[in-house]
Parts: C-alpha cells; sequence; structure tokens
C-alpha cells in the first residue's frame, strides 16, 4: 500500500520543530556552564557559540536548510565557483608543485632535483632563477629532459624574470626546429610569474614595472604556448598578516589594475584577463581555506563579467601553503599544518599546490634532515592526500555543504567590499601610496598577535605544548625574513632561553610551589609548567610544598621567583602563609597561577606579585619573567 507523499509544508514544519528542540538542548547546556537559569539566556542561545572571525564573518555552530543558497553553476562555468575547469582529469586532481633553485647556482644539480621530483609525482614545475641562484643562460641545462607540454612550469625570477622570458622563448623555438617540440604548443603552458604590484607591497625588487609586465604580457600573448606574463601574488598580503579576505581583495584590486593597463596598452579584454593567474596562501584552518579559494573564483569571475569578459574570468589559482603558520620550534609539526593546508587548497579548486617543507623556518644546519627528507615529506603530502585519499577524484566536493556554501558567500562579500575600499581610494597603486592596505592588513596582524599573545589562539608546540628540551636552534640566518610568522613573538622568547642556556648551563627557573595533593594542585601546575615553557622558562616542581622545608628547596630550586599552584579553596586556608614562607626563604617574586580574587582580602607582603591565568598576555608576562631571571 503506498503512502501518501510528505508535503514540503510538513517537512519545513519537521525541520522548524527539530530546530527548536535542539536550542532548547543548547541552552540547557549552556545555562549549567555558565551557572544561570535558562530564563536568563537569550531567546536564540545557540548565537552565544558563535565565533567571529578576523573579517567579522560570524561561524554559526550548527548550518542547516535555513542557510540553504541557489546550487552554483557546474565547474567550467561563469562565475567558477565550482572550479574553472570542467574537464580536469580526475585521475589526475591538482598538479603538484614544487619548488626548485632557489639559491642553488648549478644548473646540473637544479636538473637533477627537477628530474628525480618528476619521476617521484610532481607534475608541475616551480623554478627559481636570478638571485643568488639559477642564472637565466642556465635555463637550458636546467630544463634538460624537462617535457613542457607534460609538466607546466611557473618562473620565479623576480628582478630577471625579463631576460628568463627571453631566454626560455629561445629554449622552446630551438627545441621545436630540432623536432624536439610538441605538434599542439599551446599544451606547453608558462607562467613567467612578472609580479611588480604585489611585490611592491612586499618591498621586493621586482626588477621590471607595470610597463614592463604588459610588455611582457603583449609578447607572451603572441606566442603559440599558453603562457602568462602576471601573477597576483597574495601572499605578499598574507606573510605581512592580512585576513582571507584581506588577502582575496587585495589581489583582485591588483589584478584590476593589471587588466586596466594591458587594455589601455590595445590588448583585448579576453587576452588580457588570460594574461592573469592568482597565488594565494592555504592555511591549516581548513574550512576558511576552502572558502578562500572558491570565493576568489567567485570575484574574479565578477571583475570579468563587469569587463564584459565573463568567460575569461576563470584565472588559474596557485596555492602555497602559508609561510606565516610555519613554525620553528617543534617543526615536525608543520608536517600537519601543511597536510591541512594543501586539503583545504585541493578541496577548494586550486589548480596547482606547493607544499613548503616543514622545516622552512628553520636556520639551517638546527635539524638532523636532508634537503632531500624535506622535500619528500612535502611532496608526499600531496601524493598521499591525491593517491590515497582519492581527494582529487571529485571536482568541488565542498559544493552542497551549507557551511562551505555560506562561509564562501561571506568571505566574497567582504573581500568585495575591500575591493571597493581600494577603488574607492583610486584604486589599488594609489591604495598603496595612501597607506590604505598597509594600515588595513596591520591592523589584523595585530588583532592576530594579540589573540597567539593571550594564547586564545593555540600554536602548538610555541604557545601551547611546548618541548623545552628540544636543541636550540642553529645560529645561521633564519629563513622567511620579513614573514609575520603567528609564533616568532614566543620563539624571541625561546631564542633567550637558548642564549642563557649557552651562558649558564641551564635554563631559567621558576619554582612551583605546589599546595595540597596532586589531585588538587595537578591542574595548575601543569598550566603553569605549559606557559613557563612557551616563554623558554623550566618549571622547577619539588611535589607538594612542606612549608617546615621551603627553605631547603628555594635553594634547590635556583631561583627567585615561584609560582603558587593549588586550588581556590586551599589557596584560601594555605595562600598566605605560603607566600610569607616563600618570601622568607628568598624567593623575590611570588606568583599565583590563578585570579586575583582568591586573594581579595590579602595586603601587603601577604598578596602575590601577579596572577597568572588563562587570559593573561603571556608574551609580556614571560617577556617580565626572563628579565627578572636575566636572559638578555
Amino acid at each position: 500500500m503506498s503512502q501518501a507523499p510528505v508535503s514540503h509544508a510538513s517537512q519545513a514544519e519537521e525541520a522548524a520543530r527539530d530546530y527548536a528542540a535542539w536550542q532548547q538542548a543548547v541552552a540547557a547546556v549552556l545555562a549549567k556552564a555558565r551557572k544561570v537559569d535558562v530564563a536568563e539566556l537569550p531567546a536564540d542561545p545557540e548565537h552565544l557559540l558563535d565565533t567571529t572571525t578576523y573579517d567579522g564573518v560570524t561561524v554559526t555552530p550548527l548550518y542547516t536548510r535555513r542557510v540553504e543558497s541557489a546550487e552554483a553553476p557546474l565547474p567550467g562555468v561563469f562565475p567558477f565557483v565550482r572550479g574553472r575547469d570542467a574537464h580536469r582529469d580526475v585521475n589526475r586532481g591538482w598538479l603538484v608543485s614544487a619548488a626548485f633553485g632557489a639559491g642553488e647556482g648549478d644548473p646540473k644539480k637544479v636538473n637533477e632535483a627537477i628530474l628525480d621530483g618528476l619521476e617521484n609525482g610532481v607534475s608541475a614545475v616551480w623554478l627559481g632563477v636570478g638571485g643568488d641562484g639559477l642564472s637565466a643562460d642556465a635555463l637550458g641545462e636546467a630544463l634538460d629532459g624537462v617535457l613542457l607540454d607534460l609538466a607546466p612550469l611557473t618562473l620565479d625570477a623576480g628582478a630577471d624574470v625579463a631576460a628568463a622570458a627571453e631566454r626560455l622563448y629561445a629554449l622552446i623555438d630551438e627545441r621545436a626546429a630540432a623536432g624536439d617540440g610538441v605538434t599542439d604548443r599551446s599544451a606547453i603552458a608558462v607562467a613567467l610569474g612578472a609580479a611588480p604590484l604585489t611585490d611592491r607591497f612586499a618591498g621586493a625588487d621586482t626588477g621590471v614595472d607595470l610597463a614592463g609586465a604588459v610588455a611582457l604580457a603583449g609578447a607572451a600573448a603572441a606566442r603559440p604556448e599558453t603562457v602568462r606574463a602576471i601573477t597576483v601574488d597574495g601572499t605578499a598580503f598574507h606573510n605581512a598578516g592580512a585576513s582571507d579576505a584581506e588577502e582575496l581583495g587585495a589581489s583582485v584590486a591588483a589584478g584590476l589594475e593589471y587588466v586596466r593597463a594591458l587594455v589601455d596598452s590595445g590588448i583585448a579584454i579576453s587576452k588580457a584577463l588570460g594574461q592573469i593567474e592568482f597565488r594565494l596562501a592555504a592555511t591549516d584552518d581548513q574550512f576558511q581555506t576552502i572558502a578562500k579559494f572558491r570565493a576568489g573564483r567567485r570575484l574574479w569571475a565578477r571583475v570579468a563579467q563587469v569587463c564584459g569578459a565573463p568567460e575569461s574570468g576563470g584565472a588559474p589559482q596557485h596555492a602555497v601553503t602559508s609561510a606565516a603558520m610555519m613554525a620553528q620550534r617543534d617543526p615536525w609539526v608543520n608536517m600537519l599544518r601543511t597536510t591541512l593546508a594543501t586539503f583545504g587548497a585541493g578541496v577548494g579548486g586550486a589548480d596547482s599546490v606547493t607544499v613548503l617543507p616543514f622545516d622552512a623556518a628553520v636556520p639551517a644546519g638546527t635539524l638532523d634532515t636532508s634537503v632531500s627528507f624535506a622535500a619528500r615529506i612535502a611532496r608526499n603530502t600531496q601524493l598521499l592526500l591525491l593517491e590515497e585519499s582519492n581527494l582529487g577524484r571529485v571536482l568541488d566536493p565542498g559544493a552542497g555543504s551549507w557551511y562551505v556554501e555560506d562561509l564562501t558567500e561571506q568571505v566574497a562579500a567582504k573581500a568585495w567590499e575591500f575591493v571597493q575600499q581600494i577603488e574607492a581610494a583610486g584604486g589599488y597603486a594609489a591604495a598603496l601610496d595612501s597607506g590604505l592596505v598597509a594600515e588595513r592588513v596591520a591592523a589584523t596582524r595585530t588583532r592576530r598577535d594579540a589573540d597567539i599573545a593571550h594564547r586564545r589562539t593555540a600554536v602548538t608546540g610555541v604557545n601551547e605544548f611546548p618541548n623545552l628540551a628540544e636543541a636550540p636552534l642553529s645560529d645561521a640566518p633564519a629563513p622567511l625574513a620579513g614573514v609575520a610568522r603567528y609564533g616568532a613573538a614566543f620563539e624571541a622568547l625561546r631564542d633567550r632561553s637558548d642564549r642563557f642556556l649557552a651562558e649558564r648551563g641551564h635554563r631559567p627557573k621558576v619554582l612551583l610551589a605546589a599546595l595540597g595533593p596532586v589531585a588538587e594542585h595537578n591542574g595548575r601546575t601543569t598550566f603553569a609548567a605549559n606557559l613557563l615553557a612557551s616563554g623558554g622558562i623550566e618549571a622547577v616542581n619539588p611535589g607538594t610544598l612542606d612549608l617546615a622545608t621551603v627553605a631547603g628547596i628555594v635553594r634547590e630550586s635556583e631561583t627567585t621567583i615561584a609560582v603558587l599552584c593549588g586550588t581556590d579553596k586551599r589557596y584560601g586556608t594555605d595562600g598566605v602563609p605560603a607566600v610569607d614562607a616563600l618570601r622568607a626563604a628568598g624567593i623575590e617574586t611570588v606568583l599565583l597561577a590563578g585570579s586575583e580574587k582568591t586573594f581579595a582580602d590579602a595586603r601587603g607582603a601577604d598578596r602575590p606579585d601577579g596572577f597568572l591565568t588563562a587570559r593573561i598576555d603571556a608574551v609580556s608576562a614571560l617577556t617580565g619573567l626572563l628579565d627578572t631571571l636575566g636572559a638578555k
């Protein structure tokens, strides 16, 4: 016997009842946690669990059909949210890109590294040229045996981009004349990497100005190969501290500036759009990364639409795992960060992905590992996700997720607002000159730094769960100079501790004065030890404090600072006597692991000198402790 179809109205009513029941459950849990009556909570208590990103995007705890939006067109179709290529090989997925040539001037060694990478899973080459590395004249030897129709090439030539482009063109023509070329030269994909506008923001020596980039693009458009001359390098903004929407907004504004210049030079709009690719950072915030790449395509498609060529709005996206998230301390955790970043970029539809080696931020000689090992781990991070997890077999797997779709739209909207602000200031160049972009990015960096300093944002191995026993860093220059790395402030404190260790044979120390049995003080001694270690300070924990032997304990600890650790109830009974005993034994600074309210009635010397809680500015507090302990 067939059942009558369920009406849409009854489905909506049932969904509304389910949501209301969930709201009641949320209210009950929140009321218990906050020790208030349910009636004191707002009508929509779930919004107390909302979080807000640096872009002002609200992330709610639950996504349902209530935020459902219209389904976006398929990949390869305007506005390209779901991907720019409808025919991407699902057996290949995104291109596995790897960087070669940086700091290596021997073209034979570069060539060996490239061929080894291609034989072991690399499918796109990012080649550094110029500086203290490979010369433009050595391109032929470095690319010997590299089939450019199978492995797309991106140049990172900086000031030598014009010379590198000329030599590359000559090489391709020489191969074609010798019969070593390909029948369809359009299958050769090359990105010259000229990036004067974003390089200008980063303060880099571009070697080519906007006019020079336009000239390169004009020559590239006339080539039979598929050549894109200009790269909008959004990582320049990200590395300075930009949020996701700020990185996208500034990048789109820079791209628009290029398009205007190209069109003014006489290049047709469709060809002008075809000369631009984007390079964006992928972070370990996987959903933000997924949304960023999807939103980036929507934004650029909108630019192309306004310019009258919507079908040309699918610019390639090259994802590079974030340099800012890379830590010097406990750098092995960087493998996890780059895995999440690669996942986000791949699911978000990036055309190619470059994974930075896990030791990218570590001075040379610090770790007992080889360059080839780090490169292999970076490469295999992508191969595992592609070959074992099969992430590349589905185009836009995030499509239809209420959370991903809503986040994409919100990030795109915030980024477009920034584009409009830059345009209102006179365009990208004018916004750079006025300081608009730099000030906006700096403000976000300041907010992020404050969150990390207060440990509201965790950087594992740096401000949370640090390994104080790891070897000191090498004295070699630290890589990634100029990048606003998230854990830099804490790592600077660890550097001070390393110097102290080298000079005195031990690290700066603080005594943990534990009150009551282990079950009482363990939570706060663990908290205090973790906090101190994040600043390079060793926590000396002799166990439960015995006031009769406190003088000997202080003497053996070799420190003048102590942190009192126990329960609030224990502080009420034993706190003041413990503070007095510690001071009498020679402790000059007594801190309390806990709130100031527990010593509200204490006065003068009976009162601790400071209070360590989860809400303090840890960088400031630890800096003061290192100053007191004599760490330079």
